[in-house]
This record gives C-alpha cells, sequence and structure tokens, in this order.
C-alpha cells in the first residue's frame, strides 16, 4: 500500500499539471501580494484614524483576505479534480492494471494507496497555499490589513481547509472505479460547481430569511459538502460564529449561516463511505 502510495504521489508530480498549478499558483500568489500593497497604497491616505474608519479597514481586510482564501480553495479543488479522476481508470484504460494486480498487492490496498498518495499531496498544498495567502495578507497588508487572527485561529481554519481536497479524492477515485477519466471528471465538476453555487443560494436565503432557499443550502451540503466546509473554516478563521454582521463584513464569501460542528462530522463520514465505496466497487470490477 505504501509502495503505491508513494508511486502516486512521484507520479503526479512529475506529469505537466502539477507543474503548471505550481508555476500558476506562484503567479496567482505574487498577484495577491501585489494587489494587496497597491491596495494599502491607494486606500491609505485616504484613511484616518476615526472609528468608522477603523471599522471599515477592517471589513476592507476581511474580504481580500477571504477572496484570496476562496480562489486557494478553488485552485485546490481543480488540482484534486484533475489528478484523482484519472488515477484508476488510466491505470484499468492503459492495461497497466494487470501488473499491478499480478502482484501481492489486493485491490483494498491499491485503492488506499493512490487515495493516500493524493490525498497527501493536496494536503501539503493546500496547507502551502492557505499559509501564504494568510502571511502575504497580514504581513504585506501592514497595519492597516492586519487582522486580529491568532495562531489557534490558523490551525483550526487550516485543518477543516484541508477537509476539501479530501473530500474530492475520496469521491474522484470512487468515481474512477466505474467510469472513464472524462466521465469522472464532468461529473466531479458539476458536483463541485452545484455545492458552490448551493452554498451562496443559502448565504442569500439567510439574509432574505427565506427558508427554501436555505433547505436547498442544506441539501446541496449533504450531498457534496465542500462548501460547507468552506463556510466552515471562514467561521473558524475570523472568528465570527457569533457575529450577526460577518456577511457584510465578509461579503459573498462568508457564512451569513455558519455550519455546526455536526457537518464536520458529516464531511469526514462522506469521505470514509466514499473511499468504502470506491474499494468496494474497485473489488467488483471485471479488469
Amino acid at each position: 500500500m505504501w509502495t503505491i502510495s508513494k508511486l502516486t504521489f512521484l507520479e503526479i508530480v512529475s506529469k505537466r499539471i502539477f507543474l503548471i498549478t505550481i508555476l500558476m499558483t506562484i503567479a496567482f500568489v505574487t498577484l495577491y501580494g501585489v494587489a494587496i500593497h497597491f491596495a494599502v497604497q491607494e486606500t491609505g491616505p485616504m484613511m484616518s484614524n476615526t472609528m468608522d474608519n477603523a471599522l471599515q479597514n477592517k471589513f476592507f481586510a476581511s474580504q481580500l483576505l477571504g477572496v484570496g482564501l476562496y480562489f486557494s480553495s478553488f485552485i485546490t479543488a481543480l488540482l484534486a479534480i484533475l489528478s484523482s479522476v484519472s488515477s484508476i481508470a488510466s491505470e484499468v484504460d492503459s492495461h497497466q492494471i494487470d501488473t499491478w494486480l499480478m502482484r501481492p498487492i489486493s485491490r483494498t490496498q491499491f485503492v488506499l494507496g493512490k487515495v493516500i498518495g493524493l490525498g497527501g499531496l493536496l494536503v501539503m498544498y493546500a496547507i502551502a497555499l492557505f499559509i501564504s495567502i494568510t502571511l502575504i495578507h497580514q504581513i504585506v497588508g501592514g497595519e492597516m490589513m492586519e487582522l486580529p487572527i491568532g495562531a489557534l485561529q490558523i490551525m483550526k481554519a487550516v485543518s477543516i481547509f484541508i477537509l476539501q481536497p479530501i473530500i474530492l479524492v475520496t469521491l474522484g477515485v470512487m468515481l474512477s472505479t466505474r467510469m472513464s477519466t472524462l466521465n469522472a471528471g464532468i461529473v466531479l465538476i458539476i458536483l463541485y460547481g452545484a455545492a458552490f453555487i448551493g452554498g451562496f443560494v443559502e448565504q442569500i436565503g439567510s439574509l432574505m430569511e427565506k427558508a427554501a432557499l436555505i433547505n436547498i443550502g442544506i441539501v446541496t451540503s449533504l450531498v457534496f459538502p465542500v462548501d460547507a466546509m468552506y463556510r466552515k473554516m471562514t467561521v473558524l478563521l475570523f472568528d465570527t460564529a457569533d457575529n450577526p454582521i460577518s456577511f457584510a463584513q465578509q461579503g459573498m464569501f462568508a457564512s451569513a449561516s455558519a455550519p455546526s460542528n455536526f457537518m464536520i462530522i458529516y464531511a469526514i463520514s462522506y469521505g470514509a463511505i466514499m473511499l468504502y465505496i470506491a474499494i468496494v466497487t474497485f473489488k467488483k470490477r471485471d479488469v
């Protein structure tokens, strides 16, 4: 199993798509830092030290950090989708799976090795991107953009942030056990898009106090809980669980309807169930 994990890890790292992702990530982080720098340069002179402007600064800084983390989540999700949907389907299509199954490796170990290798790589990538965006915001933004975020808040937020790629990897590998790479990719991208649209609909429903819109968001979160994990991450990072103006503070990337801790348990269970289905499905597949 560990051999499969190591080889999967190295295989993804050696692919061109990973190199492109790393280069684009560096470009994104650099652009974010430049944007923060010029935001401070352009808006700083207009701000005085009054109470209203201090509050306005905090809102502005929260929204910029929220945007950076939202697109970090999006980039991480894309990498998770592109790397997981071909993990087993490509091995079957190229008949390389025959070579693996002739060795003393069970199908369970093969699937677990794929998930651990992909998941480990994406967790490291997600942590590095999250910390980079947060540090750039706090350091480059200086006193004007600095938010009161402690180490414990960051640790809690990161622990939820990494759940998104793990859920995507387990579902992507599960789909890859039965579908072609293209079909699995289409299904996963549509699910991912539907989850985020459902999340936005739920936030709007919370603001307008429309139960139907809130229920749509809850249902999409249960079908695919990645957006709920992003919203929970923002609540933990900005410590806005009981703050009624959190949505105004962070904009559309905040959570007017904070997911409960039960949702974290549900998301972890969701990933475990997807992994179990992947193992069972691959065991029954005639390759």
